[in-house]
């Protein structure tokens, strides 16, 4: 993720189809305007702002980057459909994603979804100046009026840019700003930003085995009211797979959980600091199962600590 121009991540047409074909198989694609929708997750109130987020979004790294390909772009879109329909509302994107901006463009056109997404993206230049057009590409990339939420990419040039961010704000160009960073570098740093800078939401890597941030990071954005947004919740993957061979505990039965990826999420999404978890997917079946986790029951802090010393023993 360091690469000033990261490669084109095409991902495999025959994994990507597979997701289609299930979304097909359940439903046809759903016309604009046309997106049923299930139970309501559970929320969490982005603080001081009274916006209430489904506790579970989507990601969008690597997943999304498909190019022009028409078949993978309406696989992306059946993704997005069962997202809306579980209920989701917030995705998250960068320019660093490749063209993940566009294929979100072209789903939300695609289903008539732009009034309902919670639409969270980020600057990533090092140029202050460079901000703006940046953003502004990003929003056309989306189709969307405006963002509702900016962030400065790993603090690529944050000074700069929050101000500009700050300025937008006040002009009602955007509704919400943050930071981002992720494998849980630079904490000193974004300790620091989130002491003296007006922040709505902070993204950092959070999960049942990457639990640096609830040292230091976590509290503070309880005290300073600030919404955290948890980032590789799966380790993109390494962590479903370390556990994949391995049977669920009977007792997670108590918290409604019926794979791993509900487990991890819900251990996540349990923290009373975590706003919301962003796993990224191309399959229809996973963003309705990691969905399902935003749901009643959660563990309490004793079960938390059992689930969390039950995957360090594994």
């Amino acid at each position: 993720m360091a690469s000033l121009h990261p490669p084109h991540l095409a991902l495999s047409r025959r994994r990507l189809l597979r997701g289609l074909l299930a979304a097909a198989a359940a439903s046809a694609l759903p016309l604009p305007g046309a997106l049923a929708q299930a139970s309501e997750p559970l929320t969490r109130t982005l603080p001081g702002t009274g916006v209430a987020l489904p506790r579970v979004g989507l990601g969008s790294w690597i997943t999304f980057n498909v190019g022009d390909d028409p078949v993978l772009l309406e696989a992306c879109t059946a993704v997005m459909a069962a997202f809306f329909a579980a209920g989701g509302r917030l995705i998250d994107s960068s320019p660093m994603y490749g063209t993940s901006q566009a294929t979100i463009g072209h789903a939300l056109k695609r289903l008539g979804a732009v009034e309902r997404v919670y639409a969270a993206d980020k600057v990533w230049t090092l140029r202050r100046d460079e901000g703006p057009a940046q953003i502004e590409a990003s929003r056309q990339a989306w189709g969307v009026p405006r963002f509702d939420m900016l962030q400065v990419h790993n603090l690529r040039g944050w000074e700069g840019h929050l101000e500009t961010l700050q300025a937008m704000k006040a002009a009602g160009e955007v509704r919400h700003l943050g930071i981002t960073t992720s494998h849980g570098r630079r904490h000193d740093e974004v300790e620091h930003i989130m002491r003296n800078a007006p922040l709505d939401s902070v993204q950092l890597t959070y999960n049942i085995v990457d639990r640096e941030a609830e040292s230091r990071l976590l509290p503070l954005a309880r005290e300073r009211g600030i919404g955290v947004i948890a980032n590789r919740p799966f380790q993109r993957k390494r962590l479903i797979r370390r556990l994949s061979g391995q049977p669920l505990p009977p007792w997670a039965a108590e918290i409604n959980a019926t794979t791993w990826a509900q487990f991890i999420l819900k251990f996540i999404i349990s923290h009373p600091a975590i706003t919301c978890a962003i796993p990224a997917t191309t399959r229809v079946e996973h963003v309705r199962e990691n969905l399902a986790a935003a749901r009643e029951p959660l563990p309490d802090e004793a079960l938390r600590r059992r689930m969390a010393d039950h995957v360090r023993g594994l």
